[in-house]
C-alpha cells in the first residue's frame, strides 16, 4: 500500500488526538487574534489557548455558521497579519454578502499535503494523466486539486469546466488516466462521445474523482460502466479550503476524513447536539492547520455520518459517509420532506434512465405538484407507446415508494434537458414564494 504521509494517515487513535489537542490549542491562539471569535471565546471561558486542556473544551464554543462569514466579510475574521496572505477566495456572493477565506503560503502548502495524500491514495502517481474539469479562479475546486496532483508528479492538464469538444479531444490526444469532474458534467461528457468520434476504446481513462455536488451511489456504478474506470468520492468545501477535506481510497468504502488537519464532528441539525458515529446528521469542521482564517466548529449544512473500524488500507482516521443531501436543500412537497438525493438515487438505479435528469416544483392551485423529468436512451423511442407507458409506470411506482408522494414523470430524449458545465441544477422552484 502507497501512502503520502505514513506517520500522519496511520497514526493510532490515541496519537492523532494528542496531535488534534496539540493543533487545535495553536487554532484557538490564532482565532483570539479576531475580534469576533475573541467575544465569542472570552464567553465561553477561554481567554489564552491555555484554558483548552482538552479536545471537550471545543464543544464550549458556539458554532460558526456561513451567516458569521458574511457578517465579517471582508476583513473580520482575519487572524494573520495581511502581509502574511498570499491568496484569497471568496463565494460568488449571488445569494447576498460574500463569504471570504484568506490563505497564508503555509496554509496552502498544508492543504496541497492533503490533496497529494488524498490522490497517492486512490492508486494514482507519476505516469498518470490528470485532465482538471473543474473551474479554476476564485472556485476552489480546480486549484485545489491542482497544486496537489502536481506535488505527487501527475502530468496536470489545467483545461478547466466547459468546451466538451476540446475535452475529449484532449483524453484522446494526451491519453489523459485521472479525471477531475463533477458527477452530471461527466455523464455529459459520455453523451457526446458518439459526435466527437472518439469510441471508449480510443481513451486511455482510468479514474475519475467526482464531487463539487452530491451524487448517489448509482450515480457512480452508472459513470464506472459507461467509461470502465473506477470512481472515487472527493469531499470538501471552499470554508475548509476546498476538496481535500476526505478522500476515498482504493476501497472505496467510505472517504477518509484527515483528522490531522480537521476536527470533525456529526450534529442533529435541530438540536445541534453530537450524535455518534454511524448517526446521520449535520458535518461540522474545525481547522486545525490554517493560520490566517481559522473557523471553529463550522457548520457545513451537509448530512452525512462517520464511522471508524479498520479500512483495509491501512488509514486509520474515521470514514465520512456519502453525502446524502444539504439539510437546506430539502424540499417539503405536500408537507413531505424530500431530498433531491433520494429522487437520483432511484431513477440512476433504471438502466433504461440515461445520464441527465431534473425535478420540477410547481403549484396546482393550493397543492403542491413535483414532476421528474428523465432523459432515456434514444434506442426506448421506437414508436412502442406501450412500452413507454410501462417504464413511466415503474419510474413513477419505485419514486413513490422512496418518497412517498405520488410525482408526476416525464420522458425525455436525449440531451433535451439543460446542461449545466459546472454544479448540475436539478431543482427547479417555480412554486410562488410565501
Amino acid at each position: 500500500m502507497r501512502y503520502w504521509n505514513k506517520e500522519r494517515e496511520t497514526m493510532d487513535r490515541d496519537a492523532r488526538r494528542a496531535l488534534q489537542l496539540e493543533l487545535l490549542r495553536q487554532t484557538v491562539g490564532s482565532a483570539l487574534k479576531t475580534q469576533f471569535y475573541r467575544r465569542r471565546l472570552e464567553k465561553a471561558g477561554i481567554h489564552s489557548l491555555d484554558d483548552v486542556r482538552s479536545l471537550d473544551d471545543l464543544k464550549r464554543v458556539p458554532f460558526t455558521t456561513k451567516d458569521d462569514l458574511r457578517e465579517n466579510y471582508p476583513r473580520g475574521l482575519l487572524a494573520a497579519d495581511p502581509t502574511e496572505v498570499v491568496r484569497i477566495h471568496t463565494s460568488s456572493g449571488t445569494t447576498g454578502t460574500p463569504t471570504v477565506i484568506y490563505h497564508t503560503q503555509e496554509d496552502l502548502n498544508s492543504w496541497t499535503e492533503l490533496v497529494a495524500r488524498s490522490i497517492v491514495a486512490t492508486g494514482a502517481g507519476p505516469g498518470d494523466v490528470f485532465q482538471n474539469m473543474m473551474t479554476y479562479g476564485m472556485f476552489t475546486g480546480g486549484l485545489g486539486l491542482h497544486y496537489g496532483a502536481e506535488r505527487v508528479g501527475l502530468t496536470v492538464i489545467p483545461v478547466g469546466g466547459g468546451n466538451t469538444k476540446r475535452q475529449i479531444q484532449l483524453m484522446k490526444d494526451f491519453r489523459t488516466t485521472v479525471l477531475h469532474v463533477t458527477p452530471s458534467y461527466c455523464l455529459h461528457v459520455h453523451t457526446k462521445l458518439d459526435e466527437a468520434g472518439v469510441t471508449r476504446g480510443e481513451l486511455a481513462l482510468r479514474k475519475a474523482y467526482m464531487g463539487a455536488e452530491p451524487h448517489s451511489e448509482n450515480t457512480r456504478l452508472k459513470v464506472e460502466e459507461l467509461y470502465g474506470i473506477d470512481v472515487y468520492n472527493s469531499y470538501g468545501l471552499s470554508e475548509m479550503n476546498g476538496p481535500g477535506v476526505a478522500f476515498e481510497c482504493v476501497y472505496k468504502n467510505g472517504m477518509h476524513a484527515w483528522e490531522d488537519a480537521y476536527v470533525l464532528e456529526i450534529i442533529d441539525p435541530a438540536t445541534g447536539e453530537n450524535l455518534g458515529d454511524e448517526q446521520e446528521g449535520e458535518v461540522v469542521f474545525t481547522t486545525l492547520q490554517r493560520k490566517a482564517t481559522p473557523l471553529l466548529r463550522y457548520r457545513t449544512r451537509d448530512l452525512a455520518s462517520v464511522f471508524g473500524g479498520e479500512c483495509p488500507c491501512g488509514r486509520t482516521c474515521r470514514r465520512l459517509s456519502r453525502i446524502t443531501g444539504r439539510s437546506d436543500d430539502m424540499l417539503i412537497v405536500g408537507g413531505v420532506n424530500v431530498f433531491p438525493s433520494q429522487i437520483e438515487e432511484v431513477v440512476m438505479r433504471i438502466p433504461e434512465v440515461g445520464t441527465n435528469y431534473q425535478i420540477r416544483l410547481t403549484k396546482e392551485g393550493s397543492l403542491d405538484r413535483l414532476t421528474v423529468q428523465v432523459e432515456i436512451y434514444s434506442k426506448m423511442f421506437s414508436g412502442n407507446v406501450r412500452q413507454l407507458d410501462a417504464l413511466r409506470n415503474r419510474i413513477k411506482e419505485e419514486l413513490k415508494a422512496s418518497i412517498i408522494i405520488n410525482p408526476a414523470v416525464e420522458l425525455h430524449e436525449p440531451g433535451s434537458l439543460p446542461v449545466y458545465e459546472g454544479k448540475a441544477k436539478r431543482v427547479v422552484d417555480e412554486r410562488p414564494k410565501l
